[in-house]
């Protein structure tokens, strides 16, 4: 150890370690404001176009697609359809379309699809003879895996077949009391 012979505060000791980095020169300083103000510049137009457009009437579509564009019929009907979760329904819709197609043509004559209940996942059809609604009631489980096939599985689960309905029920003086009339026989 060395004694301080003069008597004041100690010499700070310099280490040899890794130096400061450069401080930027002119070039760079120049660069950094250059990228600064076209920056600004970019901000302020996109500014004042906007102004300009929104005292002309809003935004406008340009030469470009934008989301601002006119829609084809089919892409905005499936567009709706998709935002509003419709997809269950307009494929069972369109099943009824198509029903000569998926039950053979003799089956469509006879029989036709009425109405499907989504959240009991039940299609209801009304067969035009009681002997028709009896071979549909036997065909069901084969007509709801093919519709399941085409659906999606699990979208009909059961197939409500419904008989011919009766003539309307005419109450007039003949009627017997307790009677429920003609349409015992029908269904």
């Amino acid at each position: 150890m060395t004694e301080n012979t003069s008597g004041g505060a100690p010499e700070p000791v310099k280490s040899p370690g890794p130096s400061k980095s450069p401080e930027p020169s002119g070039v760079d300083l120049a660069r950094v404001a250059l990228r600064a103000a076209k920056d600004a510049a970019r901000a302020r137009g996109d500014a004042a176009q906007q102004k300009k457009q929104a005292r002309r009437g809003g935004l406008r579509s340009g030469a470009r697609a934008d989301g601002r564009d006119p829609m084809a019929l089919g892409s905005a009907i499936n567009r709706l359809i998709t935002e509003r979760g419709w997809e269950a329904p307009a494929a069972v819709g369109g099943v009824m379309g198509r029903w000569p197609q998926i039950v053979g043509e003799d089956v469509a004559k006879h029989c036709v699809p009425e109405k499907y209940e989504e959240d009991e996942r039940v299609l209801t059809v009304r067969c035009d003879s009681t002997a028709w609604a009896t071979n549909l009631r036997l065909l069901a489980p084969t007509l709801v895996a093919r519709l399941n096939e085409d659906l999606g599985h699990g979208r009909v689960t059961l197939i409500k077949v419904q008989g011919p309905g009766g003539p309307a029920r005419r109450y007039g003086p003949l009627r017997a009391p307790g009677s429920t009339g003609p349409g015992d026989t029908y269904g």
